[in-house]
């Protein structure tokens, strides 16, 4: 993907999505634009579509219409793969986590893109040890055997593998404890300070607002 960005140019648009599962229709002409570098917030009701957005532009649900573009290029039939070979990471609301593989078994699935170059694959995991000091401790844990909170920084850990100039996040602080939470937010807002562009669902909208460059509201698809 040879295509370039102006300044003003957003990384990531969908433009009149529609998309559902079997003969349920849950996205209908969804459109918005993401510009780069930025944290921006889906918020909405549940049952809105949310999920069902990120599933859409990570390529594991295909649009029936409509069109997504990443930089310029359009993606919308390229496979989830792909999608990530070009810089799309996603953390899904439910853990999607190997637990009974050590944490650096499962960093090391994530490398799989780029599993033959062994120096790049050793400097990437070195540099999400950095990034997160708690999973080199426990390199060799089981990830089960940790908690919610480490198996979520193991996640994020997995999607930075790959450099990515995206990231979408979905729901990243459910069902985990404030502190940790803070946490999580204070990283958010940091990939995007480092040039990441973050694409966020979550529930508590007062954080969203606290660390969100640009907002949608998204309502029944």
């Amino acid at each position: 993907m040879s295509h370039t960005l102006t300044v003003d140019q957003p990384i990531l648009t969908l433009s009149g999505i529609v998309a559902g599962y079997g003969k349920m229709t849950i996205l209908n002409g969804t459109s918005f634009s993401v510009p780069r570098g930025s944290v921006t917030t889906v918020i909405g009701p549940n049952g809105a579509g949310k999920s069902t957005v990120f599933k859409t532009i990570f390529g594991l649900l295909p649009p029936r219409t409509g069109r997504i573009t990443l930089r310029g290029a359009d993606i919308s039939a390229q496979p989830s793969h792909e999608r990530a070979r070009h810089g799309v990471a996603f953390v899904p609301q439910h853990r999607s986590l190997f637990g009974e593989l050590s944490v650096h078994d499962n960093l090391l699935l994530g490398c799989w893109p780029f599993r033959k170059d062994k120096t790049r694959v050793r400097q990437r995991i070195d540099s999400v040890y950095d990034r997160f000091p708690i999973l080199a401790q426990k390199r060799d844990d089981p990830v089960s055997s940790m908690s919610g909170g480490q198996q979520r920084f193991v996640e994020f850990g997995r999607a930075l593998l790959i450099e990515p100039s995206v990231i979408l996040l979905d729901e990243p602080t459910a069902m985990l404890a404030p502190k940790i939470s803070k946490e999580i937010y204070t990283l958010i807002r940091g990939f995007a300070d480092e040039g990441m562009t973050v694409v966020l669902v979550d529930q508590n909208v007062r954080r969203c607002a606290e660390v969100s460059d640009y907002m949608y509201i998204l309502e029944l698809g």
